[in-house]
């Protein structure tokens, strides 16, 4: 016989428990099993004023922006909607079915701000890290390092060439990317390579063909991993340009040695870290043996200016 729903939305009281509708297999479940932010709110007291209205709760925000992290969801107005509508979101927040979701404009304003300037989002990656060392899923023997290539937020179209004179008439009134941009040219020392194209949006971004095809803007997200379990141990975000690719793995690996007393015996990379002065520097201040491929230019001809030969060895230097 044919079933009929019985419409039963009109009932003035339930009995409902979040936890007993998400899945134990749920990707939040294990989350949330290690995720431990009992020492956020110590870490960002300075940052808060001790009077006025209570703020939205940092580990609430913290615990959303996890979720946007591992659903890729980008927009934080789309991510205020998705907390809002599932439940296993909402579990994982710690909020009830009655509570308000935080505005998306509160976001912005703690992503460029406080936690910003308290270095929050490194405080979290570094105790994720100290959670996996903890578990012996990290030996510290053997690194990788590596880029990926990330697409800016910025229209090629809204681009000048390099080399030509541009102002920002009044830089209170430029977006944030442009005014830190200014500021940094200020500490940049004039000789540095011009690029081919500046983004007017976006100028710290990178004009780049590096992936193949045709050439957008883009940064880079440098990675370092323990090669033991695949723990990535430091991130470092660069413009999408093999020199400070390469610049950003010393970086990473004295911020490693800083933070968590790590200094691997072998790092592995490509091509690109093997010039001399990088290789001179794994052996000669690191004392770390380099697994790369030497980047060879003997074979190098004057008339074909450019044109370099790859010698794809692996260099165990001693």
């Amino acid at each position: 016989m044919m079933g009929r729903q019985s419409g039963g939305q009109e009932r003035l009281f339930y009995r409902f428990n979040l936890e007993t509708v998400v899945p134990e297999n749920h990707l939040l479940r294990g989350i949330d099993r290690w995720l431990d932010l009992s020492e956020l709110r110590p870490h960002l007291a300075d940052h808060y004023s001790h009077t006025g209205r209570p703020s939205v709760d940092p580990e609430l925000m913290i615990r959303m922006l996890i979720i946007g992290y591992c659903y890729s969801i980008r927009s934080e107005r789309r991510l205020c909607e998705e907390v809002h509508l599932n439940l296993a979101y909402r579990w994982f927040c710690r909020l009830g079915l009655e509570e308000a979701v935080p505005n998306h404009s509160t976001f912005s304003k703690n992503r460029h701000g406080r936690f910003r300037e308290s270095g929050t989002f490194r405080w979290v990656f570094d105790k994720v890290v100290r959670g996996c060392m903890a578990a012996g899923l990290v030996k510290g023997e053997g690194f990788a390092v590596d880029a990926s290539i990330v697409a800016a937020e910025a229209s090629s179209k809204l681009a000048m060439p390099g080399d030509e004179p541009y102002v920002w008439q009044d830089p209170a009134q430029c977006s944030r990317a442009v005014r830190e941009y200014l500021a940094g040219l200020a500490e940049e020392s004039l000789s540095e390579t011009v690029p081919k194209r500046i983004s007017l949006s976006d100028p710290q971004s990178q004009w780049t063909a590096a992936p193949g095809g045709p050439a957008f803007f883009a940064y880079s997200t440098n990675y370092l991993i323990d090669v033991a379990h695949g723990v990535i141990l430091d991130v470092e975000a660069t413009p999408a340009h093999r020199s400070a690719e390469v610049e950003s793995m010393k970086v990473m690996v004295e911020r490693v040695e800083a933070n968590f007393e790590l200094t691997p015996q072998r790092l592995i990379g490509d091509t690109a870290y093997g010039t001399a002065p990088m290789l001179g520097w794994m052996v000669e201040d690191k004392g770390v043996e380099p697994h790369v491929p030497v980047w060879d230019k003997t074979g190098r001809k004057e008339s074909s200016p450019g044109a370099s030969a790859k010698r794809s060895r692996c260099s165990l230097l001693t």
